[in-house]
Order: structure tokens, then C-alpha cells, then sequence
């Protein structure tokens, strides 16, 4: 499994959430609305945003993306959000874990999610580019290196080659044999 990772780099924790907030405020709340209504089949619009959060319908009535429905609506109710809290918790990562901190804490998370089983490693979706990425290459990739979490090398030239697998024969050149 290889879930999204959203991760907002600072050098101290404080400049990690002066990032994160500033981000969150950059969010739209009208089209965050939509995007959540789309998400959970309920119109939203017009809901006070401040407000609590209307009951939510069971996981098994969304006709698609079930399991991010699930973890929504897990969220919020375990945290007992408001719709703004709501957007704001799901706009950076747009649905995926937002992990705020300095390149140290971004690779315990990492590593604690890895050496748990939770995942076996993660899409990192930086929320600011190419800022978010050059800071997660340049500063937690390193340390992830360091722990023997990250490979230094690549054992192939393609992803395929990387997890072992046989090259399946060319559809096209069957269909070229034929022609001839």
C-alpha cells in the first residue's frame, strides 16, 4: 500500500505551522464545499461553515471512493469538526495524510507508518511546488537515506525491472506478425 503523504516542511515546528496555516487560509471555501459535497453526495453549499458538521450518510450508500469517504468522515467525527475545520484539515493533502513539521518529524512519521506495516511507502504530494518538493528531497530524504529507509541507488531502469517483473510481450508486435 502506498497512501499519499502531504508533507509541510519547516526548519523549527513553528515555521512549519506558520506554512500550514498560511496555506490553509489560501483555500477557497466555496469550491472546498463542492469538492466535499461531490465527496459525500450532500449539498453542502450554503451550510454554515462554523457550524457543526450534518450527519453523514454510511460509507456503503457513496457510490464511489468509499474508503477516503470512510476516513472523512472518520476524522470528523473522532475530532468532532466544523465544515471549515473540515476543509481546511482536507486541503493541503486533498484527502491524504497532512504531516506538519520539521524534516525530522516528517521522517518518524514516515518511518513509524513503514516499520508498523501501515505502509509499504508513500507518494509524497507536497502542498507547495516546487518549494514542498525540493525541501522534501533536500532534507528528509537524507535522513530517510540515513535510517536505511530510502535506497540510494536503483537496482533497474524501470519501475518494473524494480519490483522483479517479466516484461509482457508487445501487443503490437503479435498484431505485426500477423499483418505480414
Amino acid at each position: 500500500m502506498l497512501p499519499g503523504i502531504a508533507p509541510v516542511i519547516g526548519g523549527t515546528e513553528r515555521e512549519a505551522r506558520a506554512l500550514a496555516d498560511e496555506l490553509e487560509a489560501l483555500i477557497v471555501p466555496e469550491h472546498a464545499l463542492a469538492q466535499l459535497s461531490g465527496m459525500t453526495g450532500l449539498d453542502l453549499t450554503g451550510r454554515p461553515l462554523d457550524g457543526p458538521l450534518p450527519d453523514l450518510p454510511d460509507a456503503t450508500t457513496v457510490q464511489s471512493h468509499q474508503s477516503r469517504y470512510q476516513l472523512v468522515v472518520d476524522l470528523a467525527r473522532r475530532e468532532r469538526l466544523t465544515l471549515r475545520q473540515l476543509i481546511g484539515r482536507l486541503g493541503g493533502g486533498r484527502g491524504h495524510r497532512v504531516v506538519v513539521g520539521t524534516p525530522e518529524q516528517i521522517a518518524d512519521q514516515i518511518e513509524l507508518w513503514f516499520t508498523r506495516g501501515a505502509a509499504d511507502g508513500f507518494n509524497v504530494m507536497p502542498p507547495l511546488l516546487p518549494h514542498g518538493l525540493e525541501a522534501f528531497v533536500d532534507h528528509v530524504v537524507p535522513l530517510l537515506r540515513r535510517r536505511g529507509l530510502f535506497r540510494s541507488e536503483y537496482t533497474g531502469r524501470t519501475l518494473r525491472e524494480h519490483y522483479g517483473l517479466p516484461r509482457p510481450a508487445s501487443v503490437h508486435a503479435a498484431r505485426e506478425l500477423v499483418a505480414s
